[in-house]
């Protein structure tokens, strides 16, 4: 088993947290008067949030090392970007999905995978 079980929470937060911004950016963008409805940024916003979704889902496999700290920068730009469309669309319940992301994302930057607390504990036994 390569993670621990207490670094798979945060990145299930995360991923809940797209999957519901997915949600909400679908419904600005097909449902009348919400006044971005078939707009270029609303389309964008259920792409990024599709694409925030299967980062978090990939975060979950993945082992301790640079690619991890990569992939995280990646996911903190991406939840940045969506969120910043949110404000531009005034989707705000968009923002508050991505703020709750960006929360799953830190609690999986404080969880050790079980690779990192092996080595650790090898390190200074």
């Amino acid at each position: 088993m390569s993670l621990s079980k207490s670094s798979r929470p945060g990145a299930a937060v995360l991923c809940v947290s797209a999957l519901v911004g997915l949600v909400i950016s679908l419904y600005a963008y097909f449902a009348p008067l919400t006044g971005v409805n078939g707009t270029l940024g609303a389309l964008l916003a259920i792409v990024v949030s599709a694409v925030i979704a299967l980062m978090a889902i990939v975060l979950m496999g993945m082992h301790a090392g640079a690619g991890r700290v990569v992939w995280r920068v990646l996911i903190v730009v991406a939840l940045a970007g969506n969120c910043f469309a949110g404000v531009l669309l005034h989707e705000w319940w968009l923002c508050v999905a991505m703020d709750i992301g960006l929360v799953g994302l830190v609690i999986s930057l404080f969880t050790r995978t079980a690779g990192s607390a092996r080595a650790n504990g090898s390190a200074s036994s």
